[in-house]
């Protein structure tokens, strides 16, 4: 799927895809993802899961997960004056090795968000701790996947994403394969696709790897089903930085819910459709009604989920070391 209208393709992430079926339309082999700024962000500030703040329930707990998902993708990578790939700053290889490890799992996240929307038409993942209150088993340590998510025709996808600082050897592309697989039923239905993706540095430069063969037999199965109000965790963060910031622009589209965030040099806009039903709290309509006018949407410049982020000129420029 091309990116937004009017999204100068700046950026280059290598990728090499493995098991995928003829029907999936992914290539199996070693390939090239033209994506910029915009959809890395958009990638990262959606990507369903609650927050770390979300005890609180009230207040501006996804505001403040929503500005730190930001600042993580801007300390964390850059591209070169006149390179169009990413790669990891200085700041981060400082980082502590816990720290180093939960920047790793983040971008791992974002990352098959990122390519999932792009290459499956699968851009709604929400992380399976949504709904961990209803799962009918005790899920212990790293024994289950990290997000489900949904393509636009309605088909299941279940991801186990992870983050390294180095290429992954045989035994990691493996695990990863094997956690995704262990969903079995998502709304009842059969997941499509049961995918290990891999982000990760080589010579400080993002690559990604992801994985779909056939799923083995004799995993201790996942079911879970999804409610509209589980929606919420996908479009909320969005929704609250936006209200926070700035009151509505006029554009060529109408009325645009803009966010600015100076520091960040970033803009972030809800399609007026959408977001009446988010003010309303309809997180599901929300979702039918961004699916019904996908080619509308993206006409405008918005993301199929009918949000668009708009990364300022700094996001092009390397940080000063």
């Amino acid at each position: 799927m091309p990116t937004s209208s009017g999204t100068k393709s700046n950026l280059k992430i290598e990728y090499e895809s493995e098991g995928f079926p003829a029907s999936s339309g992914v290539t199996n082999g070693s390939s090239v993802l033209e994506t910029s700024w915009d959809e890395l962000i958009w990638a990262a500030v959606t990507v369903g899961r609650p927050n770390r703040q979300y005890v609180f329930k009230h207040g501006q707990a996804s505001v403040y997960e929503a500005l730190f998902r930001l600042s993580l993708v801007r300390m964390a990578l850059q591209q070169r004056p006149a390179g169009r790939r990413l790669r990891r700053t200085e700041a981060a290889k400082t980082l502590d090795p816990s720290e180093k490890g939960a920047v790793s799992y983040f971008l791992g996240m974002a990352i098959c968000k990122l390519f999932s929307a792009r290459l499956l038409d699968a851009p709604w993942l929400l992380h399976l701790d949504v709904f961990r209150p209803e799962l009918d088993i005790h899920l212990t340590g790293r024994s289950r996947p990290d997000l489900v998510g949904q393509t636009s025709g309605g088909k299941w996808v279940a991801f186990e994403s992870k983050g390294r600082l180095s290429m992954p050897n045989n035994e990691a592309k493996n695990k990863a394969k094997t956690q995704a697989q262990r969903v079995v039923s998502i709304d009842g239905k059969s997941p499509s696709y049961h995918i290990g993706g891999i982000a990760f540095f080589r010579n400080d430069v993002l690559r990604f790897f992801w994985r779909d063969p056939e799923p083995p037999k004799g995993l201790k199965d996942i079911k879970c089903a999804v409610e509209d109000a589980d929606w919420r965790y996908y479009y909320e963060p969005v929704f609250d930085l936006v209200q926070s910031r700035e009151r509505p622009d006029q554009n060529s589209s109408g009325i645009a819910f803009l966010a600015g965030d100076r520091e960040l040099d970033v803009k972030l806009a809800i399609h007026p459709a959408i977001f009446s039903l988010l003010m309303e709290g309809n997180w599901g309509e929300a979702k039918r009604v961004a699916i019904a006018h996908r080619e509308e949407f993206h006409s405008e410049g918005y993301q199929l989920d009918g949000i668009r982020v708009v990364a300022g000129e700094t996001w092009r420029r390397p940080f000063v070391e």
